[in-house]
């Protein structure tokens, strides 16, 4: 008795400690064999890798690890890596990972809006570029060789850049930037999964108020979109004012055609007070780091608002304090992917 209540006991326990699910290929609506299926452990110190294994004939994996805190499950298959992040609490049997057949033709995935930051602070020019993905179809698209994006480096920035992509529902994760044959192209090989995909290109150059600054445009695909804020104005041909952005009176401009060159005049920040004073107490001005504004971690949104005149209708929380109701949203649509399997539990 002793003895099977042991056992049961040790059963139990390997039971509670699995994390176990199966690979849904999206693109193909079958579940998918041969994906591996990795396991990793998420600290202060960054992401632990603990166990990989494949998922079987039937598209199914377990994984026998007894892991507290944040974990992050990841499915790689046809060379792209699909996460899965489970919070602390959540449950861990029957987990469903999605993944997609890839493609080295973009098919459906298009540049949607890509959105330029302006900062002169301090005699340098801070530029912070999105480029915003949207995928509709069931394929994702991915070039190794070429890349997935190819964007314009001035050559004042002496190919000092940062870059970031961002998958659908995930977390900004810094990329390569490779040059090319082209002068002051560059390339960056970032999966575009189904969904929206953000990849931020950001870099600083010499400035002095009243100068110049251009760009190219090197993809066919939704509107360009320079942000300035308050105190800076732009001038330059083919170039329409937009408005004001409500919360941080940041002005927007629309710009026409493949290559643009405005005169920036004035100097102004969209950071923070905090930003500002940290930026203060370091005598070797801005860095890098310091580029990346917070309104890449949100949704904005563009809104017609008559037919001759667009405005912006999306948040610009740019290092600075985030409004209640942004956090609301963002907490709700934090947990997307437990909101999508509660949904197709129901149905």
């Amino acid at each position: 008795m002793a003895r099977a209540a042991l056992t049961t006991i040790a059963v139990a326990s390997c039971a509670f400690a699995a994390i176990d699910g199966h690979i849904l290929n999206r693109t193909t609506g079958k579940l998918q064999p041969g994906a591996t299926v990795t396991l990793y452990k998420l600290g202060q110190a960054g992401p632990e890798a603990l166990e990989s294994v494949k998922s079987d004939e039937k598209g199914q994996f377990r994984i026998n690890q007894d892991v507290q805190g944040p974990r992050n499950v990841q499915a790689s298959f046809a060379g792209v890596t699909y996460s899965h992040v489970l919070p602390p609490g959540s449950p861990t049997s029957d987990i469903e990972i999605e993944v997609y057949n890839s493609s080295k033709n973009p098919g459906d995935a298009k540049i949607a809006q890509h959105m330029v930051f302006l900062e002169p602070v301090r005699g340098e020019l801070m530029v912070s570029e999105s480029y915003i993905f949207r995928n509709e179809g069931k394929v994702t698209y991915d070039d190794p060789g070429a890349g997935t994006l190819k964007f314009y480096l001035p050559e004042a920035a002496r190919g000092a850049v940062k870059v970031n992509g961002t998958a659908p529902r995930g977390m900004p994760v810094p990329q390569a930037a490779e040059k090319t044959s082209t002068a002051n192209v560059y390339t960056v090989d970032f999966p575009i999964r189904p969904g929206e995909t953000r990849i931020d290109v950001n870099y600083s150059v010499p400035f002095a108020s009243g100068g110049t600054f251009a760009g190219k445009v090197l993809y066919k695909g939704g509107p360009t979109r320079l942000v300035v804020p308050t105190g800076v104005t732009l001038k330059g041909e083919g170039l329409q004012s937009l408005g004001q952005e409500p919360q941080t009176q940041a002005s927007i401009y629309d710009v026409k055609g493949s290559e643009f060159k405005v005169e920036v005049s004035g100097a102004g920040s969209l950071r923070g007070p905090a930003d500002s004073a940290a930026e203060e107490a370091s005598s070797g001005g801005p860095t890098i780091d310091q580029i990346q504004p917070k309104v890449y971690n949100h949704i904005y949104w563009i809104v017609a608002l008559g037919v001759s005149i667009l405005a912006l209708g999306f948040l610009l929380l740019y290092r600075a304090q985030i409004p209640e109701k942004a956090v609301a949203t963002a907490a709700e649509k934090a947990p997307s992917h437990v909101k999508e399997k509660n949904e197709r539990r129901r149905r």
